[in-house]
């Protein structure tokens, strides 16, 4: 494996760089035309469409939308059933992140002012969310926990999970994350359609007001274009870290740590920037022996040749720029002096910081949310959090006084607006 190394003292880094870290979420037109012609499908013949659909892409036959509906016994039943080992993890990773959610919640506000006028801010839940899951052999309980949980603690009402179970495959982890999650409602239905009917609804199906959780291209395009009758969390790109380091943490630690992104896919992003040249060479041997011994060696090989760098940078200062200009999904301070640093970083997804800090722990049991602005989106985005199933709506009672000192100053503007309407509107509460 070779590894890409950089220095930002030589001339064409800014380049580089860009070259490096650009990502564009290129939409296929075959996948989007594809996903245009299956939402619109949904639309014309709802239920119909469902059951044909999941027989045709999942080979299950299906005739009514009752037999995609998986029962709260059986939700229950595969908590029961897991291994005790992981419905302890799963049970502690859930409480971790309720109880790191429940600071989140927003509340509501007002205040009066000397005539009797009453401003606020008026905080309500989303009434339905859906929340997609990556189904088949594939096991994201992880991704339930992280996307339920803060819709749960926001007040949400009814959350409806979908999972595609490809040839009736069910995977136990799962459900048992959907039930210890509250999740109201599971269906086994996947892909564009799946999408389409949380947007639109169907006779079986109510329609929700934002659908979040990930998916593949298909469930990625089908977000993108139902976005505006619903909301949505984001559309994510591949999975990055970035870790800025001193030496001080064992190399062995960094490399494993880089290892940890690189293996979710080819087009995943790992980045190290440390000032001491020797460290980066530990850190690159370290690699060397350690890709061996990974399962998915082949997906970390091509993910670090085709997308990984190892950075030297002047100094620390330096390195917490670049790692700005670039606002990566996952961020580690592995320094000795974290804590000092901490105030430099502006952009990033989640900050993990000190030598035990592994982005590994975020991912799963920490607490706070692992669904993180990627590709950049960290300069104005933020993670999933409790803020995401809430609403603000302003709250505006204007008292007899008010409204006559308030009508004039409204008066003028709505003239100078060219809109009557508005004027006279307020000129009748003078």
């Amino acid at each position: 494996m070779k590894l890409r190394k950089l220095n930002s003292a030589e001339v064409g880094f800014d380049d580089a760089l860009d070259a490096l870290t650009r990502y564009e979420a290129a939409q296929d037109a075959t996948i989007d035309q594809s996903v245009r012609t299956i939402i619109e499908r949904v639309r014309r013949e709802g239920d119909a469409a469902l059951c044909a659909l999941t027989t045709q892409f999942d080979g299950m036959p299906v005739s009514n939308v009752a037999q995609l509906d998986i029962g709260q016994e059986e939700l229950a039943r595969a908590l029961r059933e897991i291994p005790a080992a992981q419905a302890h993890a799963l049970r502690t990773a859930a409480e971790r992140i309720q109880r790191y959610h429940a600071h989140q919640r927003l509340q509501s506000w007002q205040y009066a002012e000397a005539d009797g006028t009453v401003l606020g801010q008026r905080i309500s839940a989303l009434d339905r969310v859906g929340l997609y899951v990556p189904g088949g052999k594939a096991a994201y309980p992880s991704s339930v926990l992280m996307n339920a949980i803060p819709a749960k603690v926001a007040g949400v009402r009814e959350l409806i999970m979908v999972s595609p179970t490809p040839r009736g495959e069910r995977n136990a982890l799962v459900l048992a994350a959907a039930a210890l999650a509250g999740v109201d409602r599971v269906l086994t239905i996947g892909g564009a359609q799946a999408v389409a009917a949380l947007a639109y609804g169907t006779n079986s199906i109510p329609r929700v007001d934002k659908i979040v959780g990930p998916g593949n291209a298909y469930v990625a395009a089908a977000k993108r274009q139902v976005f505006g009758v619903v909301g949505i969390d984001m559309i994510a790109g591949p999975s990055e870290i970035l870790v800025i380091a001193d030496g001080s943490v064992p190399a062995e630690w960094v490399a494993m740590d880089l290892f940890s992104q690189a293996e979710h896919d080819e087009i995943a992003q790992s980045i190290l920037l440390c000032p001491d040249a020797a460290y980066i060479d530990a850190v690159a041997l370290s690699m060397q022996r350690l890709l061996p011994s990974m399962p998915r060696a082949t997906v970390i090989a091509a993910s670090l040749q085709h997308r990984g760098a190892l950075i030297q940078t002047r100094d620390l200062a330096e390195a917490c720029a670049i790692s700005n200009r670039i606002a990566p999904e996952h961020l580690e301070l592995a320094i000795a002096q974290p804590n000092d640093w901490l105030a430099q970083i502006h952009h990033a997804g989640a900050v993990f910081v000190g030598r035990y800090s592994s982005e590994s722990l975020g991912d799963y049991c920490a607490g706070p949310n692992h669904v993180l602005p990627t590709a950049g989106t960290a300069r104005f985005s933020s993670p999933l959090g409790v803020y995401d199933f809430q609403k603000r709506s302003s709250l505006i009672q204007i008292s007899e006084a008010g409204a006559r000192t308030l009508g004039p100053i409204a008066v003028t503007l709505a003239e100078g607006e060219g809109l009557q309407a508005h004027a006279r509107s307020a000129e009748y509460r003078q």
